[in-house]
């Protein structure tokens, strides 16, 4: 997921921090790193809030999701408020209404239609990024095997799916886009976590009243709080951090195939931790949106080998 710098995939502010050739050489890894560990936190994260829904509702888990991780960023990071301008509160703000607005839809498609479907849908938001973002045409290439992949790993069986479910999980894809873009320039305008924190405790604030009018005092109960605060670090906190970071050194285009592993370590985690067999066509389809996200890092790692010299 990235970044204003989604237009021009190949400037060198992708990769921040300075330095030398060593430097760029570790940062071409660490970010896809970052990003692995992130979706495989995601996918545990998540199957804790499937268990959380029955007691709060798929508002109520959100509103308890944003909260909790809006406050442990908050006491973590200290941000501070004064000496930003009204581009970079304006910057913030829009990302943690993205934020906010990303994880509602998403916990309502799941709501309604299967969370593989549902992520499935989502993930073409990233996708469809990827193709904008880049400049080159490989990408497209990439990301057409990712989209075929994803596909496949939903089973095809999209007709007979909730229409409103799938509109949500088509909505929670577009802000997701949209995360990518506003989360890397909220990173290249705060240092550390300190926009990530502000951002969380703006979606944070929104979501409240919903949160509050859909589940009541069901959101004050101890079980409830204190699951809904294990979701906030395993599915908020962790990957939104590594997320952000990630950005800082991806580019655009290979970060946003990248997100297309999502189903595919979910599919992974259910047949290692839930014993859940994967098809043949679900192990296709993890071969495909494996070999499209190496190949659009090893792309753009052999871009920026290009381009350091001249830098």
């Amino acid at each position: 997921m990235n970044t204003s710098h989604a237009t021009t995939p190949s400037s060198p502010p992708v990769v921040s921090g300075g330095g030398g050739g060593g430097p760029r050489r570790s940062g071409s890894l660490g970010p896809v790193g970052l990003v692995l560990a992130g979706g495989i936190s995601v996918q545990f994260g998540g199957a804790l809030a499937v268990t959380l829904m029955p007691r709060a509702g798929a508002l109520g888990v959100v509103t308890l999701r944003l909260l909790a991780a809006a406050l442990v960023l908050l006491l973590v990071c200290r941000p501070r408020l004064r000496g930003h301008s009204r581009t970079d509160w304006g910057t913030v703000i829009v990302f943690g209404v993205t934020m906010g607005a990303m994880n509602g839809l998403f916990y309502e498609a799941v709501a309604r239609i299967p969370l593989g479907a549902a992520v499935t849908l989502e993930v073409l938001g990233p996708l469809a990024l990827s193709v904008l973002a880049s400049r080159r045409a490989i990408n497209a290439v990439w990301a057409g095997l990712a989209l075929l992949g994803v596909f496949l790993l939903g089973g095809g069986g999209f007709g007979a799916l909730d229409p409103a479910g799938a509109a949500f999980a088509l909505g929670a894809g577009a802000m997701w886009a949209a995360y990518i873009v506003f989360s890397a320039r909220t990173g290249r305008r705060f240092p550390q976590a300190d926009g990530l924190a502000l951002a969380m405790a703006v979606a944070a604030l929104l979501f409240l009243p919903l949160g509050v009018v859909a589940s009541g005092g069901r959101l004050l109960d101890p079980v409830t709080v204190g699951l809904g605060s294990a979701v906030a670090l395993l599915s908020s906190v962790l990957p939104y951090t590594l997320e952000l970071l990630a950005l800082r050194r991806l580019p655009a285009s290979a970060f946003a195939v990248l997100m297309s592993l999502e189903p595919a370590i979910a599919a992974t985690a259910g047949f290692l931790i839930l014993g859940q067999a994967l098809s043949a066509p679900q192990a296709v389809a993890i071969a495909l949106v494996v070999a499209a996200s190496m190949g659009a890092v090893r792309t753009q790692t052999g871009r920026r080998a290009v381009v350091a010299p001249d830098a």
